[in-house]
This record gives C-alpha cells, structure tokens and sequence, in this order.
C-alpha cells in the first residue's frame, strides 16, 4: 500500500508549521479539534491565515494573543464541507500541544489533526459529518490501526487544558457513521 501524502481532492494549502516525524513514531491516532476565529464566527479566512503565519493581530482585539502562534493542522474542515489541508500526512503537524494518550506524550509525533470550523457548544453540520466520515475512512485504509479507540477529540489528550471539539460535537454520530460507511462503496471527497 502507498503511502498517504497529500489527498488529491483536498485543497492543498502548504503551511510552514510543521517538522519531521521521527521515524519510530508510526501513526496511530486522529485528534479531532473545534476551531473558529474570532471566536463563534465563521467562513472567514482568520483560521487559513493562523494555519499558514499570516493572522493580522489587529484584525481583531483576541489576535494580538495568538497571531505569533506558530500551529498547523493536517486538515480543516469548513461549515459547508470543504476539506482544506496543509500539512502532509508523512509530517508532524502541531495541532496538539502539551498532550497526553495512552502512556504517551507528545501526540503530534503519532496522530493526524483535523480541525473543524465550530465551537464546543453550537452542533456541527451534516456536511462536516459527511466531509469527516470519508476522511477518515481513508485514513483508515492506509492506517487500520486507527479503530474506534484511536479517534479521540483534542479534550481527550489535553485534559483540563483543552475543551474542543467540546459538547456540540456527535460522537456516538460519529462512529455509527463510520460503522455504515465502513459497509459501503468507498466515495471521493469532492466539497
């Protein structure tokens, strides 16, 4: 089996916010985030801007805390479905931060990062869903390690530190989903 890069059907922005994975640190793990800026607000391109070191901290009062942030994410998903990535699947995106999973520390160096467009408290749409269903599922056919277990949100690996993709998010949706999509022809994102 080939190696998962860059997908195909994916924009493809090229954020300079990653490094090397060690090569002793196969991927085992997707941390699924909750991200919008400012906070609450969407379709704006803040979050592309953060991905890529370009957020203008006078574009709003909160960035002047996070615009010098340097953090990336393998992938972001839109309120509308669309898939954006920015870091290649190969690399260490730095998504998590200071975390924790199962005996280990330091999840960027074995996990996958998707972002989507929300906050902890306002339901994420169906096409996020849809979007986050098929990319996972394609994860999965290059890294079958990634069951159920090994799909965690960001609260999960940062305890008392992080909250995202908080109470909004469907988790039980979630893995009824990909227990269905499992069961079905494979589609190609195209959002």
């Amino acid at each position: 089996m080939t190696s998962l890069t860059w997908l195909p059907n994916a924009v493809h922005r090229h954020s300079p916010h990653y490094d090397d994975r060690n090569e002793q640190n196969a991927i085992t793990l997707i941390v699924i985030h909750g991200i919008s800026l400012p906070a609450g607000e969407f379709g704006g391109n803040f979050v592309d801007d953060l991905f890529m070191g370009q957020l203008d901290k006078n574009a709003h009062p909160t960035f002047v805390d996070i615009a010098n942030l340097r953090v990336s994410a393998h992938f972001f998903i839109r309120r509308n479905g669309h898939l954006i990535q920015y870091v290649d699947i190969q690399k260490r995106a730095w998504h998590a931060g200071v975390s924790y999973f199962k005996g280990r520390d330091r999840c960027n160096d074995f996990s996958i990062g998707i972002e989507l467009e929300g906050t902890d408290e306002l339901a994420y749409t169906d096409n996020q869903y849809e979007t986050l269903i098929e990319l996972i599922y394609i994860i999965q056919q290059h890294y079958p390690t990634i069951t159920q277990e090994y799909i965690v949100g960001h609260c999960d690996i940062a305890q008392g530190r992080k909250t995202d993709p908080g109470q909004a998010f469907d988790w039980k949706r979630l893995y009824a989903d990909l227990e269905r999509h499992s069961n079905t022809p494979q589609r190609v994102i195209e959002k």
